[in-house]
C-alpha cells in the first residue's frame, strides 16, 4: 500500500486524572526515519518507549511528537517542611536582634518565605502505570497518523498511475516512429548524393554501409524495451504492501536514463518531443515519489 510521508495525529486520555496526556504527532518528507520529542522532563526515561512504540508503525520520514501531561488533581504533591533550615533562619535573625536592639518582628509568614524552608515536594510516579495510559494515547495519535498518511498515498498512487500511462502512450507512438527513421535516412542520403553526383552512378555499397552506421548509433530498441520494463516494475512495486518510497526513487533514476539516451540518440524530431514530453512525466512522477514512505 502506498503511504504519503505527511501527515498529522491527535488523542487524548480518556482518564482524568495525573496520568492524562494529550499526544501529537506529525510527519513530512525525510530520506530516513528522524524523530524530535518533546515530553515532560519528569517523563524523559520513557522517551526510548516512545520512539519504539512509533517505529512499529512508521517506518521513514521526519516526526514531531509533542507530549503534554494534563495535571487535573494536586494529589502527586507533598508540602515539604525543612526544620535544620528554618532554625538556621531563626537564630540568625534573633541574632540580629539582639546585636542591633531593633523591635522584634519575627514572624511564621517571615520565616516561611525564606528559600527552601517550605517547598513543594512531588511524589515519585509509578513509570508503568503512567506508560500504560501514555502509550495507549500514543497508539491512538499514531494510527490517526497512518490513516491520514493512507489517504494521502491514494492520492499519489492514483497520480503516480495517470502519468505512467500518459508515459506508456509517448513511448508507443515513438515505437511507431522509430523503424522508418532509418528508412528517411537512406531516402534523404541517396537523393543528396544525387545532388552532389549531379545524376552519377551511386555506389549502393557506399551507402548501406553508411546507412547501417546510422542504423546502429540511432537503434533505441533496447531503450524502449527498458522503459516498458520500468514502467512495469513501477506498477509491481505499487502494489507491494511494504515501504516502497526509496525502490521507485531507484526506478525512475533508470527511467529517466532511458528517456536521456533516447534523446540522445534520436536525430528525428518528432521523437525528440517526444522524448522529451516523456521526460516531464517522469520528473512529475519523481516529485510524487520523494513524498512516498
Amino acid at each position: 500500500m502506498v503511504k504519503s510521508m505527511t501527515g498529522f495525529g491527535r488523542s487524548v486520555s480518556k482518564e482524568e486524572d495525573a496520568n492524562n496526556f494529550t499526544v501529537e504527532i506529525k510527519s513530512v518528507n525525510h530520506r530516513y526515519l528522524d524523530f524530535n520529542i518533546r515530553m515532560p522532563r519528569s517523563l524523559m526515561s520513557l522517551e526510548n518507549k516512545v520512539r519504539e512504540a512509533v517505529k512499529e508503525r512508521i517506518n521513514r520520514g521526519k516526526i514531531d511528537i509533542f507530549i503534554n501531561q494534563n495535571i487535573y488533581g494536586k494529589e502527586d504533591l507533598n508540602v515539604k517542611f525543612n526544620e535544620l533550615l528554618a532554625d538556621s533562619y531563626l537564630n540568625v535573625l534573633e541574632t540580629i536582634r539582639d546585636r542591633y536592639n531593633v523591635n522584634n518582628d519575627i514572624s511564621v509568614s517571615l520565616i516561611a518565605k525564606f528559600p527552601e524552608v517550605v517547598s513543594l515536594e512531588k511524589k515519585e510516579e509509578d513509570l508503568e502505570e503512567v506508560w500504560i495510559n501514555l502509550n495507549d494515547a500514543l497508539i491512538e495519535a499514531t494510527e490517526s497518523l497512518v490513516n491520514m498518511r493512507k489517504a494521502e498515498g491514494l492520492k499519489l498512487l492514483e497520480d503516480i498511475l495517470s502519468n505512467s500511462n500518459k508515459i506508456k502512450e509517448l513511448l508507443y507512438n515513438i515505437e511507431k516512429k522509430a523503424p522508418f527513421v532509418v528508412e528517411d535516412y537512406k531516402n534523404k542520403l541517396n537523393n543528396r548524393l544525387k545532388e552532389l553526383l549531379e545524376k552519377g552512378t551511386i555506389d549502393e555499397a557506399r551507402v548501406s554501409a553508411e546507412v547501417a552506421i546510422f542504423a546502429d548509433k540511432a537503434a533505441i530498441d533496447e531503450e524502449i524495451i527498458r522503459l516498458h520494463s520500468h514502467l512495469n516494475q513501477l506498477k509491481e512495486t505499487l502494489e507491494i504492501n511494504e515501504p516502497i518510497g526509496r525502490k521507485l526513487d531507484f526506478i525512475v533514476q533508470e527511467m529517466n536514463r532511458e528517456a536521456n539516451t533516447m534523446a540522445s540518440k534520436s536525430s528525428d524530431l518528432e521523437i525528440i518531443n517526444l522524448t522529451i514530453n516523456i521526460k516531464n512525466y517522469i520528473e512529475k512522477i519523481r516529485e510524487q515519489i520523494q513524498n512516498i514512505e
